[in-house]
């Protein structure tokens, strides 16, 4: 019989603090007319998980929100992505043994937190699976605009965004994760993911860093 977990009811944490992020082996450089911002799975359903107006889904948000101004401001391309709801069996997999049917097809679940809101020219990519490169056209997107970096934030840093920073590696696109700009189930989880991606695929940034080298 399989067990079938749905999304927990996360506990405050602190977010990881900049003298607090590991080391990466990787020295790559972030560079704004090679970069494109990943917003990832900023939608109701996932962020409702967390107590509201606590850490870490509150300085989260700010987070994002000052990466989304440093990268309008820069011309560097910015990506979303969003499940829908309501999705049918067939379509969404072994998700469903894991987290069950997911989402409802309701702007409560739905919607990206609106703080957070995509504007006229940003792209929304339909989410299938925890690597936003699965089923979309993200590479190829990126690709036409000259971008082979990627900054990474957003929810849940252990699961989607790390298989993003993953599959970038592999398809030769430069991940740098942004520690204190993701949110996870708890800070064991989101401090595993830091040190995976500065370990084996990426560069772990603050956001400190990120907006300063984007502006």
């Amino acid at each position: 019989m399989t067990m079938v977990r749905r999304l927990p009811s996360i506990a405050p944490y602190d977010l990881p603090r900049e003298e607090a992020l590991p080391p990466s082996r990787a020295d790559w450089r972030l560079d704004p007319v090679r970069a494109a911002l990943l917003v990832h799975d900023m939608q109701a359903y996932f962020v409702d998980a967390f107590a509201p107006d606590s850490a870490p889904i509150a300085p989260a948000t700010d987070a994002i929100a000052s990466l989304i101004a440093a990268a309008r401001s820069s011309d560097v391309p910015i990506f979303y992505t969003a499940q829908n709801g309501d999705q049918d069996r067939r379509d969404r997999g072994l998700q469903a043994d894991l987290w069950g049917p997911g989402m409802r097809q309701v702007p409560e679940h739905q919607v990206v937190v609106a703080p957070l809101a995509p504007r006229d020219g940003d792209f929304v990519l339909v989410k299938h699976r925890y690597s936003a490169f699965q089923r979309s056209n993200l590479e190829t997107l990126m690709r036409a605009r000259g971008r082979d970096q990627i900054i990474i934030c957003g929810v849940y840093a252990h699961i989607g965004c790390l298989l993003t920073a993953g599959e970038a590696f592999q398809r030769d696109i430069q991940p740098f994760f942004v520690g204190d700009a993701l949110a996870d189930f708890s800070r064991d989880w989101h401090d595993a993911a830091l040190a995976l991606v500065a370990d084996c695929c990426g560069v772990v940034l603050s956001v400190r860093q990120t907006v300063k080298a984007l502006t």
